[in-house]
């Protein structure tokens, strides 16, 4: 035994004090090429062996560890869900922010808390109310553009009327052709652009705008986009469906807008245009209205005639 410990001392220190071709070096590159071969069979052959012995261990793991797995694992899981939810809500504040930088607009962040309580209206409600300044009329926007107006405040919330409720109508006007009229809320959840002219071109795909007349709603928000128009023989106006371009229901954070800039109000050519729109109304309602009364005369004197004809026949 001492002798074999003297020897190797010896051939390490022979090792060591050698350069890399010296003989040890070389003895020891040949049996490592000599029993590489086997030391690659051995470990195809321990693998699944190992295998075996990773299942047994997790099998035979005690109760404790198990619980400790389930429980990190959940927690994890539930940071994932978080993370994903505030990558959703910051996706919506910058969606909202840049509505806020594009048009200017002053106005205070709200959210979402409730919808409709019945079938024939369509309102949110909103978290804020007349403590934050909030009032009846003010425009209401998501980041895409306009979705209704307050209706109704209490002290810490507020009733927004959606723009597609039948009640709700708002001065719109087309953007390509610069077409004024009014965008109304049908029962059925549809939107109507009214009284637009046939003078105008009107396509499917043009954008309608908030017009800002009234001063209720800045000129220029975003309102939806034709989805169809139609024309019938003798009208005077488009029938033209808009396709809105918000939606609440994936949203739940909006913007209340506060107060409107001069530079965000209808045009003194806005208002002539409107006014022009006005009195073709008027001419049409009293053209209709004169048709009717013609119509009426017409009928009697019809009606006179043919009595007297009558009479003439049982004279005879």
């Amino acid at each position: 035994m001492i002798v074999f410990c003297v020897l190797s001392v010896l051939l390490l220190t022979f090792y060591i004090r050698e350069g890399e071709a010296g003989p040890i070096h070389a003895v020891r590159s040949g049996v490592v090429t000599a029993t590489s071969p086997v030391r690659y069979v051995g470990s195809v052959v321990a693998s699944p062996f190992n295998a075996l012995g990773n299942i047994f261990s997790n099998l035979t793991a005690s109760q404790e560890t198990l619980s400790d797995l389930k429980q990190q694992n959940a927690e994890l899981t539930g940071q994932v869900a978080q993370l994903a939810e505030a990558k959703e809500t910051a996706e919506r504040l910058e969606g909202l922010l840049g509505l806020q930088s594009t048009y200017n607009l002053q106005s205070t962040a709200a959210r979402i808390i409730g919808g409709s309580s019945d079938a024939w209206s369509q309102t949110v409600t909103i978290d804020k109310g007349s403590l934050d300044g909030f009032e009846i009329g003010m425009p209401v926007c998501n980041a895409y553009g306009v979705i209704g107006q307050i209706t109704e405040v209490a002290l810490s919330s507020s009733t927004v009327l959606l723009i597609n409720d039948e009640t709700s109508g708002v001065s719109a006007m087309v953007q390509s052709s610069r077409a004024q009229g009014m965008l109304r809320g049908q029962a059925d959840g549809s939107l109507r652009l009214e009284y637009v002219s046939t003078d105008y071109d009107v396509q499917v795909g043009d954008i309608v705008i908030t017009s800002g007349l009234g001063g209720v709603f800045p000129k220029g928000l975003p309102l939806g986009t034709v989805s169809s128009v139609e024309r019938r023989d003798n009208d005077v106006y488009y029938d033209i469906v808009v396709r809105t371009s918000a939606s609440t229901e994936n949203n739940e954070e909006v913007l209340v807008i506060t107060a409107l800039s001069d530079d965000q109000r209808a045009t003194d050519e806005d208002i002539a245009a409107a006014n022009d729109i006005d009195s073709v109304q008027t001419n049409t309602s009293d053209g209709d209205s004169q048709e009717s009364d013609q119509t009426g005369e017409d009928g009697s004197t019809d009606g006179q005639d043919s009595s007297d004809t009558t009479d003439e026949s049982t004279e005879e």
